[in-house]
């Protein structure tokens, strides 16, 4: 289990680096952003192979967890938490859900004249479009819960501290 967990968490930093590059952060950025993908990725991972979660309520932990260290290595190195969380999130994406929506909602208007069919697919596309977008709300939900728990601390990540002894 112990190397299961590990390997996801490699294959979610290599993923969030090649994420974060797309959207050019500063150098400083990218170690932090695979250390942010790989525990949110392998946490979700332990949640639902170990604990039975499903994957909206794993993915919600993950992303929380995931805004809480981008605020902490944000104020690090000075940087918004937006830079790295949301390289970190993208390998969370729950792409096969997705397809499967389309596939399924293709399939249902392919086979309208056939009702078993047809409400095969129907379903097909209503469980898996409920849980691509419960996941995605969940990822966006739990990932920036940090900022509006505090909002003073993320406004000033990327700003310098003043020393109020000199002022």
């Amino acid at each position: 289990m112990i190397v299961a967990i590990l390997t996801d968490g490699l294959f979610a930093a290599v993923a969030g680096i090649g994420f974060g590059a797309i959207s050019y952060p500063p150098r400083r950025a990218f170690p932090y952003i695979a250390v942010l993908a790989a525990i949110g990725h392998a946490l979700r991972f332990y949640l639902m192979t170990a604990w039975h979660v499903d994957i909206a309520i794993a993915s919600f932990c993950a992303s929380l967890t995931i805004g809480i260290f981008a605020l902490l290595f944000g104020r690090r190195i000075y940087c918004p938490m937006t830079v790295l969380y949301i390289p970190a999130l993208l390998p969370m994406i729950p792409g096969m859900y997705a397809y499967k929506s389309v596939y399924g909602l293709l399939m249902f208007m392919q086979n309208l004249d056939a009702a078993v069919m047809s409400n095969l697919y129907l379903q097909t596309f209503l469980t898996n479009t409920l849980i691509t977008v419960s996941t995605l709300f969940m990822l966006a939900i739990g990932a920036t819960l940090p900022i509006f728990i505090i909002p003073k601390t993320t406004y000033s990540l990327t700003r310098k501290h003043k020393d109020k002894s000199n002022s």
